[in-house]
Order: C-alpha cells, then sequence, then structure tokens
C-alpha cells in the first residue's frame, strides 16, 4: 500500500501500531472439502467479528508513513445486510477532518500460501484510497520491508476505475517497481468485483474476477526479493488522501468499500 514512502517512517509507524498484546495466533485450521481454511461473511449485522478482526486506530506516524489525512476508528466499521461497510466520511475528530477504518487479521488469523478472495464494490470522489493487502506477522521483530507486503488491489479515486497491485520488499519498497495497473473499469464503485491472490512457493498471482493480470516471480528467489516464505495477516482500509490518494475533494462527505466476504483458500 506503499509506494512513495520512506521505508524509515513506516518501520517505526509499523512497529507502532501493532500491539504486543494481540492474542496468539492459532495453527492454520484444517482445509475444508472446498479448500476454504478460513472466511468471514459478514452475516451478524453490527461490529466485525473481534474473533477475525482487530483495528489500527488513529493517525499513527507520519499520517501512517504516507501522510494520510483520515483518524482511523472501530465505529467506522459496520455489518449490515450481509455487507462489511468501512466508511471514510468528512468530519471533525481529535484533530483531523476525516474518519475511516483499518481492520486486520494480525494475532486472529495469518497464513502462508493459499488463495484469497475478496468480493468488494471500492468507495468514490477525489481523494479515497482503498485498499486490500497484506502484511508479513513477523513485522514487529524484522520491520517494514524485510516482512514483504502484498498489495491485493489499491484504487485512488483521483484516477477511478484503474486499480493497482503491487510488491513490496527489500529489493523494491516505496516507489516499487513491482507494480502492476489494470485497465479502466468504469463500474468499481457501483458494482461488486472479486480481487484475487493465489500465493505459492514459486509466484504470486494478482486477479480481477478470476483474470490474473500481473504476476510476481523473481528468477533466482533469496531473502531480498522473495520474504514471501512465512505466515502474512490481511488488511482492509479507506484511507484519505496522503502519497497515493492525493487531493481530496471539497465536495467530498462520506463513501464506503463494501465488502461481501473476504476467504481463504488452499490445495
Amino acid at each position: 500500500m506503499k509506494y512513495t514512502i520512506a521505508s524509515f517512517f513506516l518501520f517505526f509507524f509499523l512497529l507502532s501500531c501493532s500491539s504486543n498484546d494481540d492474542p496468539i495466533v492459532d495453527p492454520e485450521p484444517p482445509i475444508g472439502p472446498d479448500g476454504l481454511v478460513w472466511s468471514d461473511e459478514f452475516d451478524t449485522n453490527g461490529s466485525p467479528s473481534s474473533d477475525n478482526w482487530n483495528y489500527d486506530i488513529g493517525n499513527g506516524e507520519y499520517g501512517w508513513g504516507n501522510n494520510e489525512e483520515q483518524f482511523y476508528t472501530r465505529s467506522n466499521a459496520t455489518v449490515e445486510d450481509g455487507v462489511l461497510k468501512i466508511t471514510a466520511k468528512r468530519e471533525t475528530y481529535r484533530g483531523f477532518e476525516y474518519t475511516s477504518s483499518r481492520l486486520k487479521t494480525q494475532g486472529r488469523f495469518s497464513f502462508t500460501y493459499g488463495r484469497v478472495e475478496v468480493r468488494a464494490k471500492l468507495p468514490e470522489g477525489r481523494g479515497t484510497w482503498p485498499a486490500i493487502w497484506m502484511l508479513g506477522d513477523n513485522i514487529t521483530s524484522v520491520g517494514w520491508p524485510e516482512c514483504g507486503e502484498i498489495d491485493i488491489m489499491e484504487h485512488k479515486g483521483n484516477n477511478p476505475g484503474v486499480t493497482s497491485s503491487a510488491i513490496h520488499n527489500n529489493s523494491g519498497y516505496g516507489d516499487t517497481p513491482y507494480v502492476y495497473f489494470l485497465n479502466r473499469v468504469n463500474d468499481v464503485s457501483t458494482n461488486f468485483h472479486t480481487y484475487g491472490l493465489n500465493w505459492t512457493k514459486d509466484k504470486i498471482e494478482f486477479s480481477v474476477d478470476d483474470v490474473v493480470h500481473y504476476t510476481y516471480n523473481p528468477a533466482n528467489k533469496n531473502a531480498n526479493n522473495w520474504p514471501f516464505d512465512k505466515p502474512q495477516f490481511i488488511i482492509l482500509n479507506v484511507a484519505m488522501g496522503g502519497s497515493l490518494g492525493g487531493n481530496i475533494s471539497d465536495f467530498f462527505t462520506k463513501s464506503n468499500m463494501e465488502i461481501d466476504y473476504v476467504r481463504v483458500y488452499k490445495d
């Protein structure tokens, strides 16, 4: 999620937002008949399940390392009628002009290798920056980017319809060269699409609606370009402004990222 930031700043912000009090992650659950090992279908109205999700709260260091303008809260994430809604809104709160939410499975669920599917409808409005992404469990011990980051989907409201997928590691981070921008899909904010990841010991494939658009597969894997042999956790958020979100519209009031489900499969 971090295309233009300094690794020094992000290292400290991620350490600050990762609590040592998080519960210990249980071993990965058994593989179901269809390969499903973990999911959230968001079937119960109210707050997202605390068994599956915890939160980053506040604005972090240097706007979460990206000069982002929102203050993250728990209350901006709700489940209604089978859909998780992460709402970014313009409101004055604790000295900030915008609020939103960032949910993560850190301390609840992580995995090594597998297939991820997230069916989502993206927010609209200049300055919105939704993301579906992952970080290595070992971020609290080795820092970023050594832990590895996998950006399944990012979208900026200033360039509607163009989503991106990316990799960050010691061989490419911040303004990473390992990024692909998908051709314009005009209905990302009006219809649901499935944003996918297929992660094996050999490669990482990114897809939208089951069509692969980018594959990361370094020829000579080493610690610098392939930290992706260890568990990672899932993050869902909507940022406002910042290095990728850009200028926020004067007319922006609020918008949602709606998520129908998050599913993780293994063969």
